[in-house]
């Protein structure tokens, strides 16, 4: 069984880059089409076609939605937030049902293939600990988000190395609050090990996303930023020991 899986981790590493290669021609021309619309929403569904594609094509991973998303998400913008146990979790973030811009760090849109999959995409790139690229990535996510599109961001600014989420930083809340829109949380369970951190390899299971109860913040303040932040993380960790128990994580 060893052999046969690390035979099938070859075969997705190169499944990867073959989607990727193949859906590129197109998300590039979709970028150059819709250049000038600031909520970037068809390149981004060919971003979620290709992470959809690309995760179905391995036999190792096996994904689940479960919950059920806010009704008026596609016509009301949301701050999306999830903890990120690894590198697989945009794979199953992929299926989620609705539309969204994602922050990701600089360094991974210098990449090779991922990056350009990222800029044709639309994704927001933020240069982490540098003020200039802070204040120009909220600009584009507060204008995204008035014109009605959510945003994905994973608040702990990077991968965990256990099954416990980090701290979460101030950005995504500061955000949520600043334009008003509702914050919804997710959380991710199993993908770590499908892709661990500390590991080049990739390895069978199954991932599941939880869509948990939006969060209101019409009424909220900057003097509400921390516990805003907090109540989102407890929401997301109260549930991570249920998933994992009803999946065997």
């Amino acid at each position: 069984m060893k052999i046969r899986d690390a035979a099938l981790g070859i075969y997705t590493h190169l499944e990867f880059v073959t989607c990727v290669t193949a859906f590129l021609p197109i998300m590039a021309a979709s970028h150059l089409r819709h250049r000038g619309d600031v909520t970037q929403r068809e390149p981004g569904r060919w971003m979620r076609r290709l992470g959809r594609t690309a995760g179905s094509l391995t036999p190792l991973w096996k994904f689940t939605i479960e919950g059920e998303p806010p009704p008026d998400i596609q016509r009301k913008a949301h701050v999306v937030v999830a903890n990120h146990p690894s590198e697989a979790d945009p794979f199953l973030l992929a299926w989620l049902p609705w539309d969204m811009r994602w922050v990701a760090k600089e360094e991974l849109f210098k990449t090779p293939l991922i990056g350009w999959a990222l800029t044709f995409g639309g994704d927001i790139a933020l240069r982490r600990g540098d003020g200039s690229s802070v204040r120009t990535m909220m600009t584009e996510c507060e204008s995204a988000i008035a014109a009605g599109i959510s945003i994905m961001i994973f608040p702990e600014g990077t991968r965990t190395r256990n099954d416990d989420a980090m701290r979460f930083r101030d950005g995504a809340f500061d955000l949520a609050i600043r334009t008003k829109a509702p914050l919804l949380p997710i959380a991710v369970a199993g993908t770590k090990d499908l892709r661990p951190k500390t590991a080049p390899w990739i390895a069978r299971g199954h991932a599941c996303a939880k869509i948990l109860e939006p969060i209101p913040t019409e009424n909220l303040t900057a003097e509400d930023l921390g516990a805003l932040r907090d109540r989102s993380r407890d929401a997301i960790t109260a549930v991570l020991p249920d998933l994992r128990a009803r999946h065997g994580y």
